[in-house]
């Protein structure tokens, strides 16, 4: 069933932010929304259009995130991809009560495994978690790496409106640290406290809402000190680092500002500036971003063996993208940094 591993030139295609969903999680998503007892305004912003739309858009979409055998082999093939890194769709178990949250992260975590263990040459699979209860979802990291094989973790940004940043989910980053794999930490809807002026204007999707919630949330995890307590923890943003590379400068002049003004009690001095943790401690991947000039730059700035290639798929599975990003002007070696083996490293998939 397609289980040969394709490759271009000098270099395979490793794809690393690439989504699945198991039906199960689909319906009781519709079944939340009909409850009327979800207050996430962002979930039933991106969920009830999915659920609900009979656009192509959605309807491709609905159906490849389901699928973990031949459709999304097929799709593989015609662009190239050897491998997808593939992980629990947002918001995946983080809209639920905890112990909803918890059960259906099993399922999730079984079913991924499974079709790793039916195509081992093509999908690696991230572990989801339920931040509802820290404490399970350490255990459940722990599960899914040493007995599952997998090589990561995906989390959803906010759960319920809540973020890393809150020592309460510092389990979480222990165990991804102690297990040396990285955290994924993908886009979710705004949370409630920020979502209103976006949603108002269609802006709370991808578009801008997305970057604008992960990036905060990354950022708000650098300035409360996570990574001088986790030291070697790494954390993968998507979308070329949600915009957050692009702030390196003022990052570093402001938190530097505001510290010695004492502007904020609870904002501590760190170990190094801002820019320092997303160089050291952060991945970037390209998922939804094929352009040449800001890849580059994130190349540039944040170091070669720091930026990974992604497609996003299936939300954003457009075959002259791929070729967009096999002509990024690199040299070769860089190049198959980018597509292959930085991905390697990261995930620990040199046996694949």
């Amino acid at each position: 069933m397609g289980d040969s591993v394709s490759f271009i030139d000098a270099y395979r295609r490793i794809a690393t932010e690439e989504a699945f969903a198991p039906p199960e999680m689909l319906r009781m998503y519709r079944e939340l929304l009909a409850s009327g007892r979800n207050d996430d305004p962002g979930f039933m912003s991106m969920w009830g259009f999915y659920s609900g739309s009979r656009s192509e858009r959605a309807t491709f979409i609905i159906e490849r995130l389901q699928d973990l055998d031949a459709h999304r082999i097929a799709d593989m093939d015609a662009t190239g991809i050897s491998m997808q890194v593939v992980s629990l769709t947002s918001p995946g178990v983080q809209v639920f009560d905890a112990e909803t949250a918890k059960s259906l992260s099993v399922l999730a975590n079984d079913q991924l495994a499974d079709a790793v263990r039916r195509h081992p040459q093509r999908f690696v699979g991230l572990a989801a978690c339920a931040p509802q209860d820290p404490a399970h979802a350490a255990q459940e990291i722990e599960r899914c790496v040493r007995t599952l094989g997998f090589r990561g973790v995906i989390i959803n940004s906010h759960t319920r409106h809540e973020y890393l940043n809150d020592a309460k989910f510092w389990e979480i980053c222990e165990a991804a640290e102690a297990l040396d794999v990285p955290i994924y930490l993908h886009p979710n809807t705004p949370s409630r406290g920020m979502i209103q002026p976006l949603l108002e204007r269609g802006l709370d999707g991808a578009i801008y809402g997305f970057a604008v919630e992960t990036g905060m949330h990354a950022l708000s995890m650098i300035t409360a000190g996570v990574f001088d307590r986790f030291p070697k923890l790494k954390l993968v943003l998507g979308h070329l680092g949600e915009a957050l590379p692009f702030w390196l400068y003022r990052l570093d002049y402001m938190h530097q500002a505001s510290i010695r003004a004492n502007r904020y009690p609870f904002l501590k001095p760190l170990r190094q500036p801002v820019s320092a943790y997303l160089r050291e401690n952060v991945y970037v991947t390209t998922s939804g971003m094929p352009w040449a000039p800001a890849i580059r730059f994130c190349q540039e700035v944040l170091g070669d063996t720091h930026v990974l290639y992604a497609m996003d798929y299936p939300y954003q599975y457009v075959a002259a993208e791929v070729a967009a990003s096999d002509e990024v002007p690199m040299d070769a070696e860089c190049r198959r940094r980018f597509f292959q083996t930085n991905a390697e490293a990261l995930f620990g998939l040199e046996a694949h």
